[in-house]
């Protein structure tokens, strides 16, 4: 699935490690999530809608996979 986490990321001077502390998860999670190798299970979507203040539809893009 796509996503604009990288983006979201970098806007924060957050590194991967960064954002795995926040999210509770690790590192490698959120590269395979970056790269849409990995979808989120949705408690992490909402978990990262929560962190960034924006809707889960604006940080992923479901309409690639359909």
């Amino acid at each position: 699935m796509k996503n604009r986490l990288k983006v979201l990321r970098a806007e924060r001077d957050m590194t991967q490690a960064d954002l795995a502390q926040e999210l509770e998860v690790s590192r490698q999670t959120i590269n395979a999530i970056e790269k849409g190798k990995f979808d989120p299970s949705l408690p992490l979507a909402f978990k990262m809608s929560t962190l960034f203040k924006l809707p889960i539809e604006e940080i992923f893009d479901n309409s690639a996979s359909e």
